[in-house]
């Protein structure tokens, strides 16, 4: 059977991602209606603009030129290795780069490619730590392709790894805890001869061991920054049929009961969990994103109901991978409420194998990307979002409890306590600059101010909740948040994804990684909610941008830049910081944002458009050398990088969908990284340290 959506893609995208992963990822949300058919007032119309802000930094910078790309592997050079190997990336043409390079930034780029492999600078080694099917406990069966079941893969690690991050073990200092997301399947690949319109029972069980969550426990390998995964006492999955508490205002509301769960306060699993965040308080926070693809026949005679299906991008008819055959939760006619049990923020004890997850109501219910905290100086706590669709929103929660250090009890309660805000923006440039073209206004920046809108208030403790969105409870903003977003007018993004906080400016940076239909005309003109703003100044913004934000954290105001205009800097249309774009890597697509330890931040892609695989990219965002931004690795054919870390002693990233290519199968294979040969492509987790030192620093 044909997929869905098969060779649509290449005609209205110049994103490198494929039919096959807009169909398994996101239920072709990328090359569908959109979402989000509001019409909300501009922002300028609310409060006076202001005719000089704060640029953060920002220079005029000189429009063209040429790029001087870093060649930095042999071309002739194809080999691939499965377990430790060394960087291949070769010299860099700019002869005093290690000279200006800031601390943390001192590698020779790794030039555009599109290797079957995990390319890497000269001087670094890498290693996979756990690939899909391998076993996480003692008494898992090793991965068999061929042979799979769902007893197994319960007990083995997840499909598709998204977010990542490593947590401090509390017993031994020689281990470390590595959690991850498991975002989705794609059947195709995962099984031999797989029949989309009559999958088996236990294939589809198989795909919902498959989603979720892993918990590991690793080992440090001698004096390296090499990890190996061990059987410990903390490793755990988490799956589509894991028991998870509703928490917040929308618990036990009318909203969220099913016939299976009358009480409205426990749901069966998460689904669709894509990047997260670490709490200060060491526990996981994880976003349920595309969740609405997995729900079938959603055509119901509630109007009020069905305008929220359709405010998701649920439709009518079978769901592609057929899941309500065999569980009717999935069956929107038969359980209309139970989509409502998705789109939120879940938390997970990683240090308590035996704790029960939870999901937070009082976040909102959007498709998360994210959640990532933010102490503030009086121990507020602030949970920045964002809505990763297009044309969709950027939030955050102001907690009303403060960050007590060492009381797990307490802060577990934490994101269940204070106001949920939505952004709303405006440029200080003319309208007349703002054309489409990406040519920088006459104040040399893209920039302006903003505020954050109240949504709701939530105290559970004491069963108090308040709706600031007139004509909606606040049970109703909890589970219907982009309806509550659109009634206040907030603004509309391109694709907001990864939100993260500098660890020394407290400057809040958000990746926004395309919007093709911004501006469009033609044939996707009906799909065009919003022309080119100061915000989004890109028509048919196919490559990206990241945003930069000076916020009030526990306040309401803001003031904002771009950045970054991502792009080829040979084109006139993308933008570095001020640096000087013939010394900086083409990025494309910024999806995941991490910072190390000298305060450079690192940029996972998805869906290079500019003939390049994707990659792991690091950008100084301080001082003389603000802007310089270099591709450190790229991942395998059809790839997407994924839940960056970044320690003095090691890179890590989730290579994600390797060899999801538009015609690939499980017989039909356009990749075979990890172990190569002909074997079957894995979502696995790689490993890279350097040789004689710490990451991104001069040689000892």
């Amino acid at each position: 059977m044909a997929l869905k959506g098969r060779n649509l893609l290449s005609s209205l995208f110049a994103s490198s991602r494929s039919s096959l992963t807009c169909t398994y990822k996101c239920g072709n949300a990328c090359f569908g209606e959109c979402e989000n058919k509001s019409d909300n007032p501009y922002f300028g119309d609310q409060f006076s603009r202001r005719t000089a802000l704060r640029a953060g930094g920002l220079s005029v910078v000189t429009v063209g030129g040429a790029a001087a790309l870093a060649a930095c592997s042999n071309p002739d050079d194809n080999s691939n290795e499965a377990s430790s190997s060394e960087g291949k990336g070769g010299k860099t043409s700019e002869a005093n780069v290690e000279l200006t390079s800031a601390e943390g930034m001192k590698f020779d780029p790794v030039e555009p490619n599109e290797k079957d492999e995990v390319v890497i600078p000269d001087g670094y080694k890498q290693s996979v730590l756990i690939a899909w099917g391998d076993p996480l406990f003692a008494d898992a069966p090793e991965f068999d392709d061929k042979n799979q079941t769902a007893e197994a893969a319960e007990k083995q690690f997840g499909f598709n790894n998204d977010f990542a991050g490593l947590i401090e073990h509390p017993d031994d200092d020689n281990r470390l805890i590595y959690v991850c997301s498991h975002e989705y399947t794609t059947e195709p690949q995962m099984f031999p001869n797989y029949d989309a319109d009559n999958p088996t029972e236990e294939q589809v069980k198989i795909g919902w061991a498959g989603h979720g969550h892993s918990i590991v426990e690793v080992s440090k390998v001698g004096d390296t920054g090499e990890l190996k995964r061990e059987f410990g006492p903390l490793n755990r999955r988490i799956t589509a049929t894991t028991e998870f508490t509703l928490v917040g205002p929308a618990a036990g509301s009318e909203f969220v009961k099913t016939s299976a769960d009358k009480t409205g306060m426990q749901v069966k699993g998460t689904l669709n969990n894509c990047s997260g965040g670490i709490t200060p308080w060491n526990t996981m926070l994880s976003g349920e994103e595309n969740f609405e693809q997995y729900f079938a026949h959603a055509n119901l005679d509630d109007k009020k109901a069905q305008k929220s299906l359709e405010r998701f991008g649920m439709k009518d008819g079978e769901s592609e991978r057929k899941w309500e055959r065999f569980d009717k939760r999935f069956d929107v006619s038969m359980e209309p409420n139970e989509p409502n049990r998705f789109g939120w923020i879940v938390e997970i004890n990683p240090l308590d194998p035996k704790s029960t997850p939870v999901k937070h109501t009082a976040l909102g219910r959007f498709k998360h990307e994210a959640g990532n905290i933010h102490i503030a100086s009086d121990g507020t706590v602030v949970c920045y979002s964002g809505d990763d669709s297009r044309f969709e929103y950027i939030y955050k929660f102001i907690s009303t409890k403060k960050y007590e250090e060492g009381n797990i009890e307490h802060n577990l309660s934490i994101l269940d306590h204070g106001t949920l805000y939505v952004a709303k923006m405006e440029g200080n440039s003319p309208e007349d600059e703002i054309d489409g073209s990406g040519v920088l206004p006459e104040d040399g920046a893209f920039d302006g101010e903003g505020k954050w809108i109240k949504l709701l208030t939530s105290d559970t403790e004491n069963n108090k909740f308040e709706s600031h969105v007139d004509g909606m409870s606040a049970e109703e903003v909890a589970v219907y948040t982009r309806e509550a977003a659109d009634k206040v007018g907030a603004t509309k993004m391109d694709r907001p994804e990864d939100i993260e906080v500098h660890p020394y400016s407290e400057k809040v940076y958000v990746a926004l990684t395309n919007n093709s239909y911004r501006g469009a005309t033609g044939e996707n003109a009906k799909k065009n909610k919003e022309e080119p703003m100061e915000w989004a100044p890109i028509k048919e913004n196919k490559n990206g941008m990241v945003m930069e934000i000076e916020d009030d954290h526990a306040g309401e105001k803001f003031t904002w830049n771009l950045f970054l205009v991502c792009g080829d800097p040979k084109e006139a249309n993308t933008y570095f910081g001020g640096f000087n774009k013939e010394k900086v890597s083409p990025i494309s697509c910024p999806d995941n944002l991490a910072f190390d330890n000298h305060g450079n931040m690192w940029i996972s892609t998805d869906g290079n458009a500019l003939e390049s695989n994707d990659g792991l990219y690091a950008v100084t965002t301080e001082g003389d050398t603000r802007g310089e931004l270099k591709c450190f690795l790229t991942v395998p054919v059809g790839a997407e990088t994924c839940g960056p870390i970044v320690t003095d002693e090691r890179v890590m990233v989730n290579v994600q969908h390797p060899g999801e290519t538009d015609d690939a199968t499980f017989e039909q294979q356009t990749s075979h990284w990890p172990e190569g040969g002909t074997s079957t492509p894995r979502p696995a987790v790689v490993v890279v340290w350097k040789k004689d030192g710490n990451i991104g620093v001069d040689k000892n």
